[in-house]
């Protein structure tokens, strides 16, 4: 048997739990922070677990922490002695090895010590026993939630928790000058699905005004072509590898094979936007990317996400499906041309 705390994006833990009933039948759930936290407990093993999930990543389950120690809060500094000495007890695990400690807590825990508070003793412990405490690029991460009256705490590897950020929520700074928030979709999309733009050459954005995510292929090196109707930031004016043809996608005519990337972040129905993607298709080269969003729009997301991915399929390769923790009420596909 093992014990896990799951996260999703807020409203869609449902979602990830019945994910991960069909992956594992008579798994059995309690919620820790609604609609999004839940305490699993599995017949499996944490190593058969890791294993499934790592195979085949859910798309609604944004992180997944195995619960090693569980610990009763009583509000003093034996809560922290207790988790000093789980990474003690552990300590070949973390030996010579690049760790971070990660703390979240549920607004009504009864655990008092901040998170920076508790990092920096268990960083302590961490160098004790020879490990390297570190933010970024771990090795290994110990994982802590807070809930009402007890502390869940297990460790892993990035991987095995489908996300080196705590709770996989992914932050990235927002930078001067930034067109929209849209950016920081398509740079999560990067690096959850291996992608380096970069290695494109020429890109055709859908819906592109403002500008978000043409600014942001623009940095890394592409000549963009950009459709939509509406104006780009004034900040894109003149940009020497910007086209931007003010028209309908549905209109637009484009020159066969002359893409190798596809972007598209728009607000259509989902059944609307796979029929916009494949008329797209002949404008791709053979074995281009497709990074593209689909919203959510009713009640059945699964449904939706099972339809959508059919129907793209007489088209392209769907190389991979996440709701991104900076997708809102929608989910990113990532897509080979066939």
């Amino acid at each position: 048997m093992s014990l896990w705390i799951g996260t999703a994006n807020q409203q869609y833990a449902s979602y990830a739990m019945e994910e991960l009933r069909r992956m594992f039948p008579g798994v059995s759930f309690a919620q820790l922070a609604p609609g999004e936290v839940f305490r699993m407990e599995c017949s499996l093993a944490k190593e058969q677990v890791q294993e499934a999930i790592i195979s085949q990543p859910p798309i609604f389950l944004r992180h997944l922490q195995p619960i090693d120690r569980e610990v009763v809060i009583e509000g003093d500094a034996g809560d922290l002695e207790q988790l000093s000495d789980m990474i003690r007890n552990a300590r070949l695990t973390f030996m010579n090895r690049r760790t971070a400690v990660h703390i979240r807590r549920n607004a009504s825990s009864a655990f008092h010590y901040t998170a920076s508070d508790t990092k920096a003793v268990l960083d302590a412990v961490l160098e004790e026993i020879d490990a390297e405490p570190v933010v970024q690029e771990p090795e290994v991460i110990i994982s802590i939630y807070a809930a009402n009256d007890r502390l869940y705490a297990g460790f892993g590897t990035p991987e095995e928790m489908l996300s080196d950020w705590p709770g996989g929520a992914v932050r990235f700074q927002r930078e001067e000058g930034q067109i929209s928030r849209a950016k920081f979709k398509l740079l999560e999309a990067e690096r959850t699905f291996g992608i380096r733009y970069s290695d494109f050459k020429n890109a055709l954005d859908i819906g592109a005004a403002p500008g978000g995510w043409s600014s942001l292929l623009l940095e890394r090196g592409l000549r963009v072509t950009a459709v939509d109707p509406a104006d780009m930031h004034p900040s894109l004016g003149g940009h020497p590898a910007l086209t931007h043809l003010k028209q309908n996608a549905s209109d637009v005519s484009l020159t066969p094979e002359s893409f190798d990337l596809l972007v598209c972040d728009m607000s259509w129905s989902p059944m609307l936007m796979c029929r916009l993607v494949l008329d797209l298709k002949a404008a791709l080269k053979p074995e281009a990317t497709a990074v593209i969003t689909i919203k959510l729009m009713h009640k059945k997301p699964l449904q939706t996400i099972r339809e959508v991915k059919e129907r793209l399929e007489t088209g392209f390769r769907v190389l991979g499906a996440k709701q991104l923790f900076h997708n809102r009420e929608e989910m990113t596909l990532y897509l080979k041309k066939k």
